[in-house]
């Protein structure tokens, strides 16, 4: 019996101990670079970048060219945070629902209205109408005009324009394009999360990656979905060169959950997807993922951390201390003067 006992104790001890010169090799191999080159969604100063969420959708209606040269007019370097579709006549428009019903005076799925039509019909995107779980305006529900945090309305005319810029309209927010949005800001940052799924958010995702190519403007935009189809087309376009290698994107909940269980595990070295963005929660699942050791692995693999939707002061001051990329907020003004404080 005593030398079962011992076999076994020496079995045990021996596959210890390959366990832990397995975790030693692990240890000891350089942590791999999920993003190759310089990553310009890495904070670049003492603060994490301003990035504002539907350009800042709780001051101006959610994405909408207005409320992006309001986010502009608070800080020219902030980084703009945007969600798309793309119309049946194959115009890729900024949008948080694949519907108009929350969002606009009419209803439908983008997907089944033509820009052209939205435009010449001066659909208003100014509104926040109450909808049910599948976008649908609620039945009898009064539409809802938007209104600030002071309680008035807001209308085109509000915006601070930077010198030369004038209205596009008096009193509608039109639909906005992601090329107006990309021509208007040549020089900053932009988060691009596909919104519809299935084939024709792989339509949309396609014609994006166009738009890009056609301003030359990889090196500052960054792409996301929810949607798995979406983000392995963006790894099989990484994999075989469809794409330039200043493409970035980022992965939905199931990638990041990946590389938290591998970090956690000290197993990351396998954690090999293609991506310079980790877009995050400051919790999920009941994991605090507002940590410093956090934030500092994912730099070892050279991908940024930028945390969303951010509108609490003292989250925010919790995000710049322990050292996050990005802080996304729907208030640009109030995460802007979080900032001067922090440089008198």
């Amino acid at each position: 019996m005593k030398e079962k006992t011992k076999k076994r104790l020496k079995i045990t001890a021996i596959i210890l101990a390959i366990i832990l010169v397995a975790y030693l090799i692990i240890f000891l191999l350089p942590e791999p670079q999920n993003y190759d080159g310089s990553n310009p969604m890495r904070r670049d100063t003492e603060l994490p970048i301003l990035i504002a969420h539907g350009g800042g959708n709780k001051e101006f209606p959610d994405n909408t060219l207005e409320a992006f040269y309001n986010a502009y007019s608070v800080d020219n370097r902030v980084m703009m945070e945007t969600d798309v579709s793309i119309t049946k006549d194959g115009v890729v428009i900024l949008s948080h629902d694949t519907t108009l019903d929350r969002k606009t005076n009419v209803t439908g799925n983008i997907a089944d209205w033509n820009y052209s039509d939205l435009i010449s019909q001066e659909v208003d995107f100014g509104y926040t109408n109450k909808t049910d779980d599948n976008e649908r305006l609620i039945e009898g529900s009064e539409r809802v005009h938007f209104k600030g945090e002071d309680g008035q309305e807001k209308y085109p005319t509000d915006v601070t324009y930077p010198d030369g810029i004038t209205p596009r309209h008096e009193t509608v927010f039109l639909a906005t394009t992601l090329e107006e949005l990309l021509v208007a800001f040549p020089n900053n940052r932009i988060n691009v999360e596909i919104k519809q799924s299935g084939e024709k958010g792989i339509e949309c995702a396609n014609a994006v990656i166009e738009l890009l190519r056609k301003y030359n403007a990889f090196e500052r935009v960054v792409l996301a979905s929810f949607h798995s189809e979406i983000f392995d087309l963006y790894q099989q376009y990484i994999d075989d060169g469809t794409v330039p290698d200043s493409f970035m994107c980022s992965p939905g909940t199931s990638g990041v959950v990946k590389y938290v269980a591998l970090t956690a595990l000290g197993l990351d070295l396998f954690y090999n997807d293609s991506v310079s963005v980790f877009q995050i929660p400051m919790e999920e699942y009941g994991i605090t993922l507002a940590r410093k050791s956090l934030v500092d692995n994912a730099h070892k693999h050279n991908i940024s951390v930028q945390y969303w939707t951010i509108n609490d002061i003292d989250d925010m001051k919790e995000l710049i201390e322990i050292g996050a990329d990005g802080i996304m907020t729907d208030y640009p003004h109030r995460l802007k003067s979080v900032y001067d404080s922090y440089q008198k």
